[in-house]
């Protein structure tokens, strides 16, 4: 775990008298823990350490669903945290998320032409982002859920696609599909359906009915 400041780990709010137990996004993502921020939840990081592509290449060897894959990449994160956090109460939410289409299942693009890649293959079809959240405490994942969202890009041009990556900088990289969302990637889409926290990677409004009904938050 990395070590750092309540001042750049941990959100202090009104909503803390609210809240039952400590909890821990297991997770880097700073889109993630901007969302849980924006909630007013008092919180703090911990990133996981799993090896993700080995449990996406057994899931496609299995068979399974791209949601399925997503909903055990979250709990592997949230236990790898729970068996690693000092306070066995605490409780530890996981996140992941997976983008198909057409039968391709993608990565985090490795390189800008690894990026252009992707995005030459979405331009102009629907791809499907199953994002997936669990809670656990101690070695018990007892909550999970998975949000499928659409999105659809536009045809757009070669040109503007070269325009694309001097505007984004890079940050793409960092992004499965080669885009965000919430920054300039909004301009590749003609329609978007579906949970806009999901398609950011952390589905908000069942995560927070998950904590009032186990009792983790009041309200």
């Amino acid at each position: 775990m990395i070590e750092s400041s309540a001042d750049e780990n941990e959100v202090l709010t009104p909503l803390k008298a609210l809240i039952s137990t400590d909890l821990v996004l297991a997770s880097g993502s700073a889109a993630r823990a901007a969302l849980l921020t924006g909630s007013g939840l008092p919180f703090t990081v911990q990133a996981a350490e799993i090896d993700e592509r080995v449990l996406k290449e057994a899931g496609r060897a299995a068979g399974d669903t791209p949601g399925t894959v997503a909903l055990r990449l979250a709990a592997a994160k949230a236990l790898d945290v729970s068996g690693r956090h000092a306070d066995p109460d605490a409780v530890i939410t996981g996140a992941d998320q997976m983008l198909s289409c057409e039968g391709v299942w993608f990565d985090k693009p490795g390189s800008h032409s690894e990026a252009r890649d992707q995005l030459m293959f979405l331009r102009g079809r629907t791809h499907y982002l199953h994002s997936a959240v669990v809670l656990c405490r101690g070695e018990s994942v007892f909550w999970q859920h998975v949000s499928t969202c659409a999105l659809t890009m536009r045809a757009f041009s070669d040109t503007f696609t070269d325009m694309y990556f001097a505007l984004d900088g890079g940050a793409c990289l960092s992004c499965v599909g080669a885009y965000r969302v919430e920054g300039p990637g909004v301009h590749l889409f003609e329609r978007i359906e579906g949970d806009y926290s999901a398609i950011l990677g952390l589905p908000m409004l069942p995560l927070l009915q998950a904590l009032r009904a186990h009792g983790i938050l009041a309200g």
